[in-house]
């Protein structure tokens, strides 16, 4: 029996969306932390809620948001929200086989959906079925649970900002999920590679500022994993 495409595509985009259920706790507790961290640095309920709904960048607003209450000019927070953010210009250029074919106002919209848990449900997803039927539909289900559960998140700190201490620590909780995710990436080499040199420069790059340590880090961890992935592929051919 043959499937109907729209059938095909929905159990897709419900795949995508189940496989957030895994990070979902974590990519709340971060929404939380950045919904708390914009109340307490003195932004009003109004500013707060149009800038999670818009902006939708976590590290970059935590980023900006001293600046903010400093009273910063406006190019050096946009400066440095460009800054903490090129990651992604990383992580679109990886997908751009998914977009590329798209009308402008899907990539758009794909475009702003790219996070960081979803990059990497996405790899992983792409390791286990190289060339999956409906990609896009998979990548936006991932994407918008992960959206929603970002909103969620972020809308119950920002209204419950006054009864959560910071000493919670609750932004650990987002970075236990995002680790919990690239653990299995790493059983292939180029993977391995690329997240030990990454980490490695991080580390000794976290002294720069505007968070360009991280930024140094994503952009030797790629090179590392391109690096080693030619490799492999050049013995393999070598071999008889």
């Amino acid at each position: 029996m043959t499937t109907h495409p729209r059938s095909a595509y929905t159990t897709a985009f419900l795949e995508g969306a189940r496989d957030l259920f895994a990070p979902a706790p974590g990519v709340l507790a971060w929404g939380l932390v950045t919904g708390v961290a914009m109340i307490k640095s003195g932004l009003t309920l109004n500013e707060t809620l149009v800038m999670t709904l818009t902006a939708y960048a976590g590290s970059a607003q935590l980023a900006v948001l001293p600046l903010i209450a400093a009273g910063a000019p406006f190019w050096l927070m946009l400066a440095t929200a460009t800054i903490v953010n090129l990651r992604f210009v990383v992580y679109v250029a990886a997908l751009r086989d998914l977009f590329k074919a798209r009308p402008i106002w899907q990539r758009a919209l794909l475009g702003y959906l790219v996070g960081d848990i979803v990059f990497v449900v996405y790899a992983s997803r792409m390791l286990r079925d190289p060339t999956p039927a409906n990609r896009v539909a998979y990548y936006a289900g991932a994407a918008l649970a992960n959206w929603s559960f970002w909103q969620i998140g972020s809308v119950s700190g920002i209204f419950a900002a006054s009864w959560i201490p910071a000493a919670w620590g609750l932004e650990l909780a987002g970075s236990l999920a995002l680790i919990a995710l690239l653990v299995p990436l790493c059983a292939q080499r180029p993977a391995l590679a690329g997240v030990v040199v990454a980490a490695i420069v991080a580390v000794f790059a976290h002294a720069l500022p505007l968070k360009l340590g991280v930024l140094c880090g994503a952009l030797a961890g790629i090179g590392a994993a391109i690096l080693v992935d030619a490799r492999t592929r050049a013995r393999a051919q070598l071999r008889p």
